[in-house]
This record gives C-alpha cells, structure tokens and sequence, in this order.
C-alpha cells in the first residue's frame, strides 16, 4: 500500500524537501516522469506533452542517460526539466551515506540538474543532509497514483490522480516498461482533465 496523496503534516514533518510549488498566478500543477529516459516510452511522452503544450520534469537514471543519450537530448531540447534520479536507482535505506552519494555524483556527471528524486522515496537523513549541503534540492511528490503497480487498473490509477490533484500538486509517473499499461492511459486524460480545469501545466522551477 502507498499513500496517494501526501497529507499536510507529513509534508511539515519532512520540510526539507519539496512536496509541492507555492501558489502561482495561474493555477499550475507539475507532472515528473521517473526511471527514464527509455527509447520507445520517453518519445510517446514528449509527443503527447507537446499536443498539450504541456512541460514536465524528468527525474532520469544516469545508466538509461549512458545507454540513450538522443532521447535525453530531446527532452531538454523540447524545453522540459530534468533531474538526477541517482545512478543505478538505489535504494537509500539500503546504502550507507558515502556510497550512495557516490552514485549520485555519478550520475551527475550525465545530469546537469539540482533536482533529485530518491529512489522509492527512501533516503536517510544523513544522506539528504549531505545532498543539499552540495547543492541539491530535494523533489518528492504531492500524489502518486502507482502506475508501476500491476495490481493497479489503468482505471483505479486515473482515479488516484484525479481525485487528488490540485494546482501546486507534483504529480509522479514514470516512463518506464512496468508503468506502461497504465501511464499511457492515464497522461492522456490527466492532460485533458488539467485542460479542463485551466490549468497549466509547467517544470518545477
């Protein structure tokens, strides 16, 4: 089970990281793709974003960077953000402080991003502490509605975003194999719904 949307004194118990964007002139939510950048998913995605008018960001794997560094171009060169999502997507709680931020430098050597995502969302404090002294700021999510999950139907997961999103939520997807099913079903009528709403839908900044 996993929280579909992040309540308000979580958000203030983890303060140091970035839950949600403050209130902008336009109400604007901010969709993030995670586990990328992927040959065939990736491309679909910035497509369909484009249709939208639409930005996002993408939390990327350096070792997916390495092996598909024309789909990573395109991605900046359509106007999107990007973020480091660590190396070989490590799991913080399992990896002591000295290695895991290791694997995160690693990656930035293919990521030119402050932003970073944690894997999972694990991260021990004593890592956090030693990312944002360096630089970093830390991104989680507003709602997640669990489109790696293949307990989940395409349906519950639409479900998941649209009865939770707000304007200044961060919404997480991923542009991965396992998420397919049901991210593609889900982008496109998310998009539409955020049209409806007037909504715009931009980078985190």
């Amino acid at each position: 089970m996993f929280l579909k949307k992040i309540p308000k004194w979580l958000q203030k118990l983890y303060s140091g990281y970035v839950w949600e964007i403050p209130p902008r002139e336009k109400p604007t939510v901010y969709l993030t793709f995670d586990d990328g950048p992927h040959p065939r998913i990736t491309p679909w995605v910035l497509d369909l974003l484009e249709q939208y008018s639409a930005k996002a960001t993408f939390f990327c794997i350096g070792k997916n960077v390495i092996e598909y560094p024309e789909v990573y171009a395109d991605i900046l060169a359509r106007g999107h953000r990007v973020g480091n999502h660590s190396h070989n997507h490590l799991r913080g709680t399992a990896y002591k402080a000295k290695p895991y931020v290791e694997n995160i430098n690693r990656a930035k050597q293919y990521i030119d991003s402050d932003l970073y995502r944690p894997p999972y969302g694990r991260i021990k404090s004593s890592q956090s502490k030693i990312l944002k002294d360096i630089g970093y700021k830390i991104v989680m999510w507003t709602v997640i509605p669990g489109d790696w999950d293949k307990e989940i139907s395409p349906e519950d997961c639409l479900e998941n975003v649209v009865f939770n999103i707000a304007p200044g939520n961060i919404v997480v997807l991923h542009d991965s194999e396992k998420a397919w099913e049901r991210m593609s079903y889900v982008l496109p009528k998310v998009l539409e719904y955020c049209r409806k709403q007037g909504w715009a839908v931009e980078v985190i900044s």
